[in-house]
C-alpha cells in the first residue's frame, strides 16, 4: 500500500465512516448482546505480508469453537447464529475492520487477507498477491465471492473444504488479485467500492422486491 493511497483514500474515509457509523455499530452491539450474548467480537489472525500477521476484527456471527481452523464451508454452517446469518449476508459483521484500516493492517480495497496456514503452504501465490495491502473488498471479492460460497457450500467436512479452497478458489482469486495489482489506481478503488455497495444493496433488499420481475 502506497503512502498516497493511505493518506488520500483510506485514512480520510475510515475516519469519516467511523464517525457516521458509530451509532450503527453501537446499535449492532446491543442487538448482538441481547440476541446471542458475548463475546461480541471475533478476532483471528490474518496476513498482511507473507511474514507479518495481524488481528482481523469482526462482529461475532458464529458459536465459539476452540478448534476452529481453515476457511468456512458447509461444515461450519451449523455454528452460524441467527443474528449472524443476516450480518454475514449484509457484511455488517465486517464494520470493525475500520479499526484495522486506521491501524494500517488493511486498505479499503485489495486482496482479502489470507490465513497464515495458506500463506505458508502456498508461498508462490501469496508472495505475489501480498505485494498489495489486503483489503475489505476487492476485485476477487466482487467477481468470485458468490461462486466461492457455492463451491464451499457443497463441502461436508473440513478436509474437503480445505481441498476445494486450495484447488479451485485460491488460484482463481489470485489471478483476479494480480489483475487488480497491475491496474490499481484511486479511481479503480472507488469503482470497486461502489460495486461492492451496489452488490450489498442488491443482496439485502426485501424478498418482495427480489421477486418482482
Amino acid at each position: 500500500m502506497t503512502w498516497k493511497k493511505r493518506l488520500l483514500f483510506d485514512l480520510p474515509f475510515a475516519c469519516l465512516l467511523m464517525v457516521i457509523l458509530s451509532p450503527v455499530m453501537i446499535g449492532l452491539l446491543v442487538w448482538l448482546r441481547v440476541g446471542q450474548g458475548g463475546p461480541l467480537f471475533y478476532a483471528a489472525e490474518r496476513m498482511k505480508t507473507p511474514t507479518q500477521g495481524f488481528k482481523l476484527w469482526k462482529f461475532r456471527t458464529m458459536q465459539v469453537a476452540d478448534d476452529d481452523q481453515g476457511v468456512s464451508g458447509a461444515n461450519k454452517n451449523s455454528r452460524i447464529t441467527k443474528n449472524g446469518v443476516w450480518m454475514r449476508r449484509s457484511r455488517l459483521d465486517e464494520l470493525p475492520q475500520l479499526y484495522n484500516i486506521l491501524r494500517g493492517d488493511l486498505s479499503f480495497v485489495g486482496p482479502r487477507p489470507p490465513l497464515r496456514e495458506y500463506v505458508e503452504r502456498l508461498p508462490d501465490v501469496y508472495d505475489k498477491v501480498l505485494l498489495s495491502r489486503p483489503g475489505v473488498t476487492g476485485l476477487a471479492t466482487i467477481v468470485f465471492h458468490k461462486h466461492e460460497n457455492a463451491l464451499l457450500s457443497r463441502c461436508s467436512n473440513s478436509h474437503e473444504t480445505d481441498e476445494v479452497y486450495c484447488r479451485n478458489c485460491v488460484p482463481r482469486k489470485a489471478r483476479l488479485d494480480m489483475i487488480y495489482q497491475q491496474n490499481q489506481s484511486v479511481w479503480f478503488d472507488f469503482d470497486l467500492v461502489f460495486q461492492t455497495i451496489g452488490g450489498l444493496v442488491w443482496r439485502t433488499r426485501p424478498k418482495q422486491m427480489a421477486d418482482v420481475k
